[in-house]
């Protein structure tokens, strides 16, 4: 501390003040109120010795007063060790520096729940079972769940929020989208279940993931363009694909009060109950045609346009529409899967061990030939027969969109299977450790928002023309903590964010935080 007429220490200080006699009164000074008040005076002389040591007397009084250390700052070692040894937090805060930030952005934060914020986030950091994830809220993140709580949750999700999460999201996505919802994109998977018994929800079924002899439930979700979800539903797991179409759009379509709806869907959503129902009820549809199927009237009439590489021609059929479009790199990856099952056919009949299941999966089975009870053999004109649909892919439509726009539509169907992909991949949907309806539902719940979460890291990324991936910023985020010191001089507690690396520095102009 520095000495002179006035010597301050926060809002005190010692103030010599020399009297007409020439006695000098060394006072303590609080000026706290605003006002100077005289707090003690410490004594009076003429002395410069006295003088001096009354100076000192004045200073410990402050010390003493207001509980205050003194530190030598002169030593760098015992400074920093100083500041370790007052370390009463760490933690991790990089997941609500940004994450956090684009939940309340997109309206979540109406949903005020903790419990619910935090299964959504670290769905996203730590996608595990519901319990290792209170673990790791615990271990990083300083907060305590117990698994029942996490259940009892799960209930109330299910019970009293979901539509009001789905109607967030729905509010969210429009706006982004200009405030206009006209066409949306419906695909289905498959979640299959790690146990032997079925119930009234997890059946088995055609599975999409191979695992035929598992209960499973079927996993129906709507988006819009640009891949943002909109509404989802579970079905049986024996449920037709087919069937679980015009039950969501309704519902989806009611529940907004739309007006028109252009409904876009692969050939696995094609039945002719569908196309019915869809022209009963208003919709427009591009659907995924299977051409191969068609009658021989029209796949000679298909195979007869002779297309060349990027063009496509429209056949009407039924009042319809039926697009044939021809691509060279699609004829490449047609020939090569072909190909690629031929030669496992073979590799199996060669070896003596081709199965039922082999027979009976679907795909290139169709190119056996089965003469009497136990010879089987490879249909090589059936093979090269089919070899002159490379490169050919249908569309059925009743849209009123020009050719190009309706192709175009088509082509944003890849967003939803991203969708799949990253609920499997990323998120880890599955596997589900709930028995309970309520329950699996409001994991998938959780997960829808979790997606829709990514999906707005991934707009705004691309907004504010950032290279970085959702993955990779996800990554950095997991290593951005927050200590807490606490001032040994007063008790107050000081927060820091630990920003080391140029990638924090990065993030941190990027989002602002």
């Amino acid at each position: 501390m520095s000495q002179g007429a006035n010597s301050y220490f926060c809002e005190m200080f010692v103030r010599q003040k020399k009297n007409k006699s020439g006695i000098v009164s060394i006072q303590v000074i609080d000026k706290g109120s605003g006002k100077y008040k005289v707090l003690k005076t410490i004594g009076s002389s003429s002395n410069h010795s006295d003088i001096h040591s009354f100076i000192e007397k004045g200073k410990a009084f402050i010390k003493n007063y207001t509980g205050v250390q003194e530190f030598d700052f002169t030593n760098t070692n015992s400074v920093i060790q100083l500041v370790l040894n007052n370390i009463t937090s760490h933690k991790l805060v990089g997941i609500d520096l940004v994450l956090g930030r684009i939940f309340d952005d997109i309206g979540f934060n109406k949903i005020q729940d903790e419990l619910f914020r935090d299964l959504v986030l670290y769905r996203l950091v730590y996608p595990k079972s519901k319990l290792k994830t209170t673990e790791y809220l615990y271990r990083y993140a300083e907060k305590s769940y117990s698994e029942d709580d996490v259940y009892r949750y799960l209930d109330k999700l299910y019970n009293t929020q979901k539509e009001q999460v789905q109607q967030v999201s729905f509010n969210h996505t429009k706006s982004v989208l200009g405030n206009e919802i006209s066409v949306v994109f419906y695909d289905v998977t498959t979640i299959y279940f790690e146990v032997d018994n079925e119930d009234d929800l997890r059946k088995t079924g055609f599975s999409k993931e191979g695992k035929h002899q598992n209960p499973q439930i079927v996993l129906g979700l709507l988006v819009s363009k640009g891949g943002y979800p909109l509404a989802y539903d579970i079905f049986e797991g024996n449920k037709f694909e087919g069937q679980t179409m015009l039950p969501v759009v309704d519902s989806f379509k009611n529940k907004y009060k739309l007006e028109k709806l252009l409904i876009v869907a692969d050939s696995g959503l094609l039945s002719s109950q569908n196309i019915e129902e869809l022209q009963t009820k208003g919709y427009e549809f591009i659907l995924g045609a299977r051409i191969k199927n068609e009658s021989k009237f029209y796949k000679e009439k298909i195979l007869s346009l002779a297309l060349k590489n990027g063009e496509s021609k429209i056949i009407i059929k039924d009042n319809l529409k039926l697009i044939i479009t021809y691509s060279d790199s699609r004829a490449k990856k047609d020939k090569h899967n072909r190909e690629r099952g031929l030669a496992k056919l073979e590799k199996h009949i060669k070896s003596g061990k081709l199965t039922k299941t082999n027979i009976n999966n679907r795909g290139y089975n169709k190119y056996l030939k089965l003469d009497g009870e136990i010879s089987v053999t490879i249909d090589k004109e059936k093979f090269e027969t089919d070899s002159k649909w490379d490169g050919l892919k249908g569309y059925t439509t009743n849209s009123k969109l020009s050719k190009e726009d309706i192709l175009e539509n088509y082509a944003h169907l890849w967003q939803i299977e991203k969708a799949f992909r990253i609920a499997k991949t990323d998120l880890k949907i599955r596997p589900i450790y709930h028995r309970k309806q309520r329950r699996i539902e409001a994991h998938i719940c959780l997960n829808f928002v979790a997606y829709k979460v990514y999906k707005e890291l991934e707009r705004q990324l691309k907004e504010k023309k950032s290279d970085l991936s959702p993955e990779k910023v996800i990554e950095i985020l997991q290593s951005i903590y927050q200590i807490e010191i606490k001032n040994p001089m007063n008790g107050e507690v000081i927060t820091k964010n630990i920003l080391l690396t140029e990638e924090h520095q990065n993030l941190q102009k990027l989002f602002n935080f």
